[in-house]
């Protein structure tokens, strides 16, 4: 993993906005249709992702993604290509949403409170399927799918570094839910067996592996809203404990840890506060972290690197440009932000990146030409940061 060496380098999460065409086949299930469909989606996907990664280079990211073009959501993908999500989908229900909607609505909570914005395209019934068998892997061809269209696509362009996501066995449990499993604790096991197989095929290619795991911060308002903050510690040790075991054998420098509370426009005064739980995400064996730093409810949280011993190797990969707000950020107010955790690690182990992605959700995005814009800005304000940083 490129360190910052003679200037902060700039990332993103990693999902970016699907062209229309492609978000249309994604909704109406082409990747699993007839096999007339199913190549239409390969064909469309390839070329996506060559879009995407040239759209990135030219807004100025240095390690960029193959933007998650082929996936439905960055989490429910899985549904596709792994076995035993067959069972019925469950309401998503976020505590900060409960909060406010039941008091404008009064008493409709429960519809209002899933975090789904409005769009014109549904998503089919079973977009959060739950887990009703036995899970296996199913679909191999879909992840070699996806280092083959990213490794096209980086032919002839200049990047610094290049990286895949994955999603983590807690955050599959956090959005699909168990109704097979004994316990939790074997619903776990069960995904990191399966999605171990995707982790090391990832690496394989040459990319880092990037492994989404916002159930580490978000689940605390989702399914432990109930529960106290010491109860939810020992969940996510379970969860960061199940990520070492899925990932024995890969190289720690490899891996980009993402934390976050939640993509969503919504008050997100129930997030869980990173102080409470940093000590636990640094337990897991990655060679970065990133997470969210710019939006309104934590850009303070930087003081908290202050306060906690970070391995001497970690790279810090933090927010800078809040990925649910129109706005776009001043080129100096990024440098700002990339300066703070400078002053905490030093430069060289801080890499410049957004605070979620623009498309986790295949309906839920962000304007395309503002999430380039946005891109476009987090470069302008990392070069503003090298010149005062790197003398």
């Amino acid at each position: 993993m490129k360190r910052s060496e003679s200037r902060i380098l700039t990332t993103h999460v990693g999902s970016l906005p699907r062209p229309q065409d492609l978000a249309g086949m994604l909704l109406g299930g082409a990747q699993t249709g007839t096999p007339e469909q199913q190549a239409a989606f390969r064909a469309r996907t390839a070329s996506a992702v060559g879009e995407a990664v040239r759209k990135q280079v030219d807004a100025g990211v240095d390690v960029v993604s193959d933007g998650e073009q082929g996936k439905i959501g960055f989490v429910n993908y899985v549904k596709d290509r792994l076995n035993g999500f067959g069972g019925q989908a469950t309401p998503f229900m976020a505590a900060d949403m409960l909060d406010f909607q039941s008091q404008a609505s009064g008493g409709a909570a429960t519809a209002a409170a899933t975090m789904q914005r409005e769009n014109p395209s549904a998503p089919p019934p079973n977009f959060t399927p739950a887990c009703n068998g036995p899970i296996s892997y199913r679909d191999h061809e879909a992840y070699k799918q996806d280092v083959a269209n990213f490794k096209a696509a980086l032919q002839g362009v200049k990047v610094e570094d290049a990286f895949i996501c994955s999603i983590t066995p807690g955050n599959v449990a956090q959005v699909l839910a168990n109704q097979y499993y004994p316990s939790r604790e074997a619903y776990l096991r069960a995904l990191a067996d399966a999605l171990k197989e995707e982790y090391q095929a990832i690496v394989d290619a040459g990319f880092l592996l990037q492994l989404d795991a916002c159930d580490l911060a978000m689940d605390r308002h989702i399914n432990f809203q109930k529960n106290t903050v010491a109860e939810f510690r020992d969940v996510i040790e379970g969860n960061v404990a199940m990520i070492n075991y899925a990932t024995q054998g890969i190289p720690a420098d490899k891996i980009r840890l993402h934390l976050c509370w939640g993509n969503y426009q919504g008050p997100h005064h129930k997030d869980v506060e990173i102080k409470d739980i940093l000590d636990i995400v640094l337990k897991t064996r990655c060679g970065a972290v990133t997470f969210e730093a710019a939006n309104p409810r934590h850009q303070h949280e930087w003081r908290a690197w202050q306060d906690v011993t970070i391995p001497p190797d970690l790279i810090l990969i933090p927010g800078v440009i809040d990925t649910n707000s129109p706005y776009i950020e001043h080129p100096e107010v990024v440098a700002e932000r990339i300066e703070n955790f400078a002053s905490v690690v030093g430069p060289e182990r801080v890499i410049a990146s957004t605070d979620c992605g623009f498309g986790t959700f295949v309906y839920l995005t962000v304007n395309e030409r503002l999430a380039y814009a946005k891109l476009r800005t987090l470069a302008e304000g990392a070069q503003i940061a090298s010149k005062r940083l790197f003398k």
